[in-house]
């Protein structure tokens, strides 16, 4: 079989009886020939079962769609393709991506969606460049602890139709996130520090039906926020700061149990809801206000009375202000006595 890869391919060791498709066996050749660089390659929905690791010397390689196959596994030689900018793995039977993978310091668009996926690697935090992130349609319960400190400029994270449960809280460090797509999961929350996304300005967390109860207040600081969908959950209250989403156009509240805001401010659109939500905020703040000011008042009521009864308890014992100033003992008065 080597006769048939061409000039350099010889130095690849592939066995006779590898399934190898042609077509594969073609781009190989194309790929190791003399003065030939192979940059973009197309093998979706070819059936493919089985990727030799000599693709992991098409050292030129930039864009690669090996999606709508039956690959069960990415071959770890993948690391040698350090200028691919895309890879389209999506649709196959993977159960597990190579740790390698977090050597593709240059990759900025990774497809994995429509796999079998118990969890991501740790390692693709080391992919810094990554832009898109498409982890949908698995079978994840998690995202990789630190996956937010090294992803730092992704912009496009969908991790719709999994098992997630929580989000991590390094998530919050994705300073360049745009869109972040969680529908369809187990979500029980979101993390306090999700107002530090900025420029997030598509949200979706909706259908996480009986798990996702409450969101944190910090959903006000996002700012950039155009669209939010909410729907099929298990919300009563929405976050007062709400009304802080000057962006927010969109907002989706279908299917959940609300009380705050009533389902006839809800029917009522958007803007309703944020005037409404800043109405509310503004009767809180102030009946805290009058709170704090009626427990002064109490506090200093208690501490004139307690004066008051000290002074009367040392007129009492033939005390006066004088005596505690060295004015000496004064007589008590009988009058005063009888009365008392």
């Amino acid at each position: 079989m080597a006769d048939n890869l061409g000039y350099e391919f010889e130095k690849v060791e592939l066995d006779d009886d590898d399934d190898v498709d042609g077509e594969v066996i073609r781009v190989l050749d194309e790929g190791f020939g003399p003065n030939k660089v192979v940059d973009k390659v197309d093998l979706s929905g070819r059936q493919l079962r089985f990727l030799p690791e000599a693709f992991g010397k098409l050292r030129g390689l930039v864009v690669l769609n090996l999606s709508h196959n039956q690959l069960e596994v990415i071959p770890d030689s993948i690391a040698g393709l350090q200028k691919l900018e895309e890879l389209n793995v999506s649709s196959n039977l993977l159960g597990t991506l190579p740790d390698s993978i977090g050597l593709l310091v240059n990759l900025k668009v990774l497809n994995v969606s429509g796999n079998q996926l118990n969890a991501l690697p740790e390692s693709i935090s080391g992919c810094r460049s990554l832009i898109e992130l498409d982890a949908g349609f698995n079978n994840l319960m998690f995202l990789p602890t630190n996956i937010g400190y090294g992803l730092v400029s992704l912009q496009k994270l969908s991790i719709h139709l999994n098992k997630i449960r929580a989000l991590p809280i390094s998530i919050c460090e994705m300073k360049s996130l745009r869109n972040l797509d969680a529908h369809f999961n187990e979500l029980h929350g979101l993390p306090l520090g999700i107002g530090r996304l900025t420029n997030l300005e598509v949200l979706n967390v909706s259908s996480n039906f009986s798990d996702l109860m409450e969101l944190p207040e910090t959903v006000g600081d996002l700012i950039n926020l155009r669209e939010l969908d909410l729907s099929n959950n298990q919300l009563r209250v929405l976050p007062e700061t709400i009304y802080q989403l000057q962006n927010l156009n969109k907002l989706n509240l279908n299917q959940n149990p609300f009380i705050i805001p009533p389902p006839e401010i809800i029917s009522q659109g958007v803007e309703t809801i944020k005037e409404y939500m800043m109405k509310r905020r503004l009767e809180i703040l102030q009946a805290e206000h009058q709170r704090s000011l009626d427990e002064e008042n109490k506090e200093a009521q208690t501490g004139w009375m307690a004066w008051g009864a000290s002074m009367l308890n040392n007129v009492y014992s033939g005390r006066t202000t004088s005596g505690y100033l060295g004015g000496g003992n004064v007589t008590k008065d009988p009058l005063l006595d009888q009365q008392l």
